[in-house]
C-alpha cells in the first residue's frame, strides 16, 4: 500500500508509535508526502498512558496534514487501531478532548472536498 501511493503528491502517509518506559510516554510520528519525509515529530510526556500519547500523536499529525494544500488522502499506520477507534466513538470517554480536536481537523479536511479520504 505504501509503495503504491508513495509517489502521489495528494496522499499523506503517517506512521505512528507510542510507548511508555519509566513513567515517560514517548510518541513519534513520521509524515511522508510523495515519498519524502516531510515532518518527524517526537513528543515526551510524564504520567500519561499510551492511549493518550497515541491520540496526541494522531492529533498532531492530522493537524499538520490538514495544513498542507492538495492533500486528498491520509493514510495512518499505527499498531494501536483500538486507539484510533476512540476518535470516532461519540460516547463520553476520558479522551474526548483529544477526539474533539482530531474531529475538528478532519471536519475541515472533508469540507475542502467531500471525496477526501482517511484510512487507518
Amino acid at each position: 500500500m505504501v509503495l503504491e501511493v508513495s509517489s502521489s503528491n495528494f496522499t499523506a502517509i503517517i506512521i505512528l508509535d507510542a510507548s511508555i518506559k519509566n513513567d515517560i510516554a514517548t510518541s513519534i510520528s513520521h509524515m511522508h508526502i510523495a515519498n519524502q519525509l516531510l515532518i518527524k515529530m517526537l513528543h515526551h510526556a510524564v504520567f500519561v498512558i499510551t492511549t493518550e500519547a497515541e491520540l496526541f500523536a494522531i492529533r498532531c499529525s492530522i493537524n499538520q496534514v490538514c495544513s498542507k494544500e492538495n492533500i486528498s488522502k491520509i493514510i495512518i499506520i499505527t499498531d494501536s487501531i483500538h486507539v484510533a477507534k476512540k476518535i470516532f466513538n461519540t460516547i463520553s470517554h476520558s479522551y474526548q478532548d483529544q477526539a474533539v480536536a482530531i474531529l475538528s481537523n478532519l471536519c475541515q479536511f472533508f469540507t475542502k472536498n467531500q471525496s477526501n479520504l482517511i484510512e487507518f
